[in-house]
């Protein structure tokens, strides 16, 4: 991506400054949030912040996302934020059960008080002679960017592109004359009522729309070129309820993170573990909520093991339901072109759809595509080792909050939001106003995300790199948070 520092000239042009701040976050969905619950009870007392956000409301993806049916992919109570209790029994969330929850967390805390809404950061340079960032931003209904000057940058921005979808090539795509939709622009109160719609896609958005349609769409069919494995949770557990009926919301809220923590985590190491095992059971679940006219192989047998790319939930069952309804499908082949009303697969067989909606995955993109650079100089974050996966290497006082592949984001956005304290706290105390971490020796890369799913497999060419020790990538909550309270955090950290 071609970058333009912050030059002298645009400085000058721009707004004058006018805000001055210990920290800016960037973003106001999930992560930045939390963030700054953490600097708000936790932080040096008087500890300015602001939250910078682009869009028109906060929530990050749960105010972007309006396709039907979406909703956690990961239980809510270890997805939710731990300072919040999740007061309802379900184990997963609506998207507007999410945003409901976060609107009402933040106001709860004051913390929509330190929002600035369409406000966004389209550059971001790191002075070294102030010793803080300087940033370009662009405001709603101004001709001119804003600067805004902080001692330390939080980023809070995702990791994948709000704007632009992965662009997957469908042959003949181009030529269909019906509707052709992509989750992440779904339109507003579109009707599908009595139409046939296709969802090209295996994936997390796939397995939750399909279901959510078939009240009133004529057909659904899920299209694949493989299957991927697909999971009934149940919608809450009796566990759950009895400890929410017996216990004040607050303790049950932590009882259950701490149930699902563990769960899951055990789960995910059988299925690493014993894959063999692993993939009988599931297989066996399976087939057990399968219509006779769907067979397992091809459409529910992937070719990988478990864990090796996402699972996806479905709720109570609900993506089986409606296979076995009648009115859903699931079709396993690959598709030769798209003609003016058909999809026509390599098989010989076609489709004939009204809608076609393309779930075929995000493109990735990290800190929200902003410019970054050193005294002018930019830089490639695909270049950069990520100390903890947290700090880039040479780059001082800039902190990104990244979550888990096999866990939910909030945990992992959490650890990172513990260890900017711990070392916001450490420049205090050693009266330094810059923290640059350093590799002190030669390592060989390792991706920051692991899975094999296609669209994590181009993080290489967004994402820094990970190494070994203090740069090894986030694996697991229980040791990550514990070494970002208590763990070696000087170590490559230099503190100026």
């Amino acid at each position: 991506m071609a970058t333009k520092p912050l030059s002298d000239e645009t400085s000058s042009a721009a707004t004058p400054a006018a805000f001055d701040f210990d920290v800016v976050i960037i973003g106001a969905g999930i992560s930045g949030i939390n963030a700054a619950y953490r600097i708000q009870t936790q932080g040096p007392p008087g500890l300015k912040y602001v939250i910078l956000e682009s869009r028109d409301s906060m929530g990050g993806t749960w105010d972007l996302f309006r396709y039907p049916g979406i909703r956690s992919d990961s239980d809510i109570f270890t997805f939710g934020l731990p300072w919040s209790p999740w007061k309802s029994t379900e184990t997963m969330a609506t998207g507007d059960e999410i945003k409901s929850y976060l609107v009402q967390s933040a106001q709860s805390a004051d913390i929509d008080k330190h929002i600035r809404y369409h406000h966004k950061v389209e550059a971001a340079d790191w002075d070294s002679t102030e010793q803080g960032w300087v940033f370009q931003v662009s405001v709603a209904g101004k001709e001119k960017p804003d600067i805004y000057r902080s001692r330390f940058a939080l980023l809070g921005t995702g990791y994948y592109d709000y704007e632009t979808p992965l662009q997957t090539v469908i042959p003949g795509i181009e030529n269909f004359k019906g509707k052709v939709i992509h989750p992440q622009f779904w339109p507003k109160d579109y009707d599908y009522t009595g139409k046939d719609v296709v969802i090209i896609g295996s994936g997390a958005t796939a397995v939750t729309i399909l279901p959510s349609i078939t009240d009133k769409a004529k057909r659904a069919t899920m299209l694949q070129r493989s299957p991927g494995y697909i999971f009934s949770l149940p919608s809450s557990s009796f566990l759950t309820r009895l400890m929410f009926a017996i216990l004040p919301a607050t303790i049950a809220h932590r009882l259950n993170r701490i149930l699902w923590l563990c769960s899951s985590y055990l789960s995910t190491w059988v299925c690493r573990g014993f894959p063999w095992l692993a993939k009988k059971y599931i297989k066996n679940v399976t087939i057990r909520q399968l219509p006779p006219h769907i067979k397992w192989d091809p459409n529910f047998k992937p070719r990988y093991n478990p864990w090796e790319q996402r699972f996806c939930a479905c709720m109570d069952g609900d993506f089986f339901a409606a296979l076995r309804s009648g009115k859903a499908d699931v079709v396993t082949d690959k598709i030769k072109t798209v003609t003016t009303n058909s999809i026509e697969l390599e098989s010989g067989a076609a489709l004939h759809p009204d809608v076609i909606v393309t779930a075929t995955g995000l493109k990735l993109k990290f800190g929200g595509g902003i410019r970054f650079s050193l005294d002018g100089k930019p830089f490639k974050v695909s270049d950069k080792f990520a100390w903890k996966a947290a700090m880039l290497e040479d780059v001082p006082n800039l902190l990104f909050m990244t979550g888990y592949e096999d866990a939910s984001w909030t945990l992992g956005a959490d650890v990172s939001a513990h260890l900017f304290l711990r070392l916001f706290r450490l420049m205090e105390q050693k009266n330094a106003k810059a923290i640059v971490p350093k590799p002190s020796k030669v390592m060989e890369a390792k991706p920051m995300m692991s899975l094999s799913s296609t669209y994590i497999r181009t993080a290489g060419r967004v994402f820094p790199k990970g190494g070994t020790e203090q740069w090894s990538p986030k694996a697991n909550y229980f040791t990550d948070i514990a070494g970002a309270k208590w763990g070696n955090v000087t170590q490559d950290l230099y503190f100026i």
